[in-house]
């Protein structure tokens, strides 16, 4: 089972980042739950940020977007999940910027 870091509104995307790169490096594969907007766009920006973070090491970082439900003080709730992972990028594969 992949970890899971929760996120809200108020996430600072780099260090968000930071915690997505060491999982990617040390798991392989890291699961994000963030309810609402502002945890969703926390998230997404972590997750473009990390993508820097992991390049270096050959990484190329891939997310899928899911629906999920969790618990948060005993209420039920919808949190989008996205599951991040590295897929081994080819050689040359990006073009320059």
């Amino acid at each position: 089972m992949s970890d899971i870091l929760k996120v809200s509104a108020n996430s600072k995307p780099k260090s968000l980042a930071g915690a997505i790169a060491s999982v990617i490096r040390t798991e392989g594969i890291v699961n994000l739950h963030a309810v609402g907007a502002g945890a969703v766009n926390q998230a997404v920006k972590a997750v473009a940020i990390a993508r820097g973070y992991v390049a270096p090491n050959g990484l190329d970082l891939i997310c899928q977007f899911s629906f999920v439900e969790i618990t948060i003080e005993d209420a039920e709730r919808t949190a989008i999940k996205l599951t991040v992972e590295p897929r081994k990028r080819k050689r040359n594969a990006w073009p320059s910027e």
